[in-house]
């Protein structure tokens, strides 16, 4: 039998007229690493504050270590760990006295609460920093201190709500190898996220929200498979012929041949393993339609985000979002 440490039945959250979850249903197993995604508005974050007990849901229930979140929510609030989008920690304070406050917060005696601190900044790479106020921290360091304080009780459940956001790559790199190191260990994690490489590297399950729901639940991998097959990204020569080039790939193509005609660039759907890619360039040199790139890609989370919600991930927006001029059959 699946054993559950976070479930959500039917879940409803208002907040005036804005219905911020709207039957939101989520199970997540037993030592695993669930990846929350959604754009702005989605709903994560109310989910993480129902499922962590600091709100009370208007419709629904809620299981969080096999407690409901509302009727038992003091038990379940000493059986989780909470990491919010911004570091909950003092910057009057130095790293370890951070630590040790949260011990004593509880509930810990002091001498344990002390040893909990050295031990967590041993783990997380922060013993040089230990006696410096936090205010000195870098954005990595103090999402590192976050990351720890809420693991002062080592509890077997953790959410982290967006725990990467504002850092830049060295600093998520780091954060990201603590979590792989606590998922290792058997720890359960519901991570949300906008960044969809971050869900794809940690998350054994993937959930995707919009509107207040959740839309879809798989695997990566099986999230990847479901919106379709491969795709073969070319972009032509200066003074190629669009419309040549589309007749020659349109034998190969599983579906409708997406055009950027700004850039020469063309996306054509593949059905895996129908066709040497050898051949299509040799098919393409034959009618003198000459490339300059050639990548045959896999359906990435992005991909998955944008078929599903309609809108790109933030990376793809930061970056333009998809450019696509027009398409032809």
């Amino acid at each position: 039998m699946t054993s559950y440490s976070i479930l959500a039945e039917g879940l409803g959250k208002s907040f005036g007229r804005i219905h911020a979850l709207d039957g939101f249903d989520l199970h997540v197993e037993t030592g695993t690493v669930l990846g929350l995604l959604g754009p702005n508005g989605a709903g994560k974050t109310t989910a993480v504050r129902i499922l962590t007990t600091l709100l009370r849901p208007d419709a629904g229930r809620a299981e969080v270590g096999g407690l409901d979140v509302v009727a038992h929510a003091r038990e379940v609030r000493r059986r989780i760990g909470l990491a919010g989008q911004y570091a909950a920690v003092d910057e009057d304070l130095t790293g370890s006295e951070n630590l040790r406050m949260f011990g004593q917060l509880y509930h810990l005696s002091r001498s344990v609460a002390t040893r909990r601190a050295d031990e967590l900044l041993a783990e997380f790479d922060l013993v040089d920093a230990a006696r410096r106020l936090v205010k000195t921290y870098s954005g990595g360091m103090r999402r590192r201190l976050d990351l720890a304080a809420s693991l002062i009780v080592s509890p077997p459940i953790l959410f982290l709500d967006e725990p990467t956001t504002g850092l830049d790559p060295r600093g998520r790199l780091a954060v990201w190898n603590v979590i792989g190191s606590l998922a290792a260990r058997g720890t359960t994690i519901l991570l949300t996220t906008q960044y969809m490489e971050e869900a794809d590297r940690l998350a054994d399950m993937v959930a995707v929200m919009d509107r207040g729901r959740a839309i879809a639940t798989g695997s990566p991998a099986d999230l990847k498979t479901r919106i379709g097959g491969e795709r073969l990204d070319i972009a032509l020569a200066p003074g190629m012929d669009v419309a040549t080039a589309i007749g020659v790939l349109a034998a190969s193509a599983s579906g409708q041949i997406v055009v950027d005609g700004e850039h020469r660039h063309l996306t054509v759907p593949m059905t895996p393993g129908t066709r040497p890619l050898a051949d299509i360039l040799h098919d393409l040199d034959a009618a003198r339609v000459k490339v300059e790139e050639f990548a045959l890609r896999r359906p990435t989370l992005d991909d998955v985000f944008f078929a599903l919600t309609g809108r790109p991930t933030v990376e793809s927006a930061t970056a333009g979002g998809p450019n696509v001029a027009g398409s032809v059959a």
